[in-house]
């Protein structure tokens, strides 16, 4: 009995170690959904479309969305770097005008 379960964990081992942790991976999180909510459809439809946005785009679905949120926090401080300068620019044209000589 304990020699059967030795040969099933050494095969196991191998297969997971030597066929590479790339799609071992792609499948664990479908597995905790399956585990976790017992749905199957979920899990099977969260491979697919990761397996898609892989196929399509080159890179994982968790890399794609960390890509875009650095692209748009960059958006971000350059429109707040871009306000911030406007400002600066508008309080300096105040000054030089003085505006109490106008409202007068």
């Amino acid at each position: 009995m304990i020699i059967k379960i030795c040969k099933i964990f050494l095969i196991s081992f191998s297969f997971i170690f030597l066929t590479g942790f790339v799609h071992l991976t792609s499948l664990i999180g479908p597995a905790v959904t399956v585990v976790s909510s017992g749905n199957i459809f979920k899990a099977s439809g969260q491979f697919i479309i990761d397996k898609h946005i892989k196929e399509t785009t080159g890179k994982g679905s968790l890399a794609l969305v960390k890509e875009e949120v650095i692209k748009k926090n960059n958006q971000n401080n350059f429109n707040k770097e871009l306000k911030q300068l406007i400002e600066k620019r508008i309080k300096i044209t105040r000054k030089k005008l003085d505006l109490k000589k106008f409202n007068q």
